[in-house]
């Protein structure tokens, strides 16, 4: 199971409407979490360690468009507070 990252252009973020999805923020923190749903999310602020089951850790921050596939499970350790706009699909 993979985790999708781009950064992506202007014109891509509005063709996603991704300024008009739900802002999620939180502190700095680690917990596990399990994704039911495929989430789509571009990060404003922040940088995250995402750990997978596997051991891979993936770094996430300021500026990326990441896609988390349904069924992960994985730890988030976020080293700096993380503001960002999200959708589930």
């Amino acid at each position: 199971m993979s985790i999708g990252i781009k950064k992506p252009i202007q014109d891509e973020l509005e063709g996603l409407g991704v300024f008009s999805w739900d802002i999620w923020e939180k502190e700095e923190s680690e917990f596990d979490w399990h994704y039911d749903k495929k989430e789509i999310c571009y990060f404003l602020e922040g940088e995250v360690d995402v750990e997978l089951e596997d051991g891979r850790i993936i770094h996430v921050g300021q500026g990326d468009l990441v896609t988390f596939p349904e069924g992960l499970s994985c730890r988030w350790n976020i080293k700096k507070a993380v503001k960002k706009h999200y959708c589930f699909e």
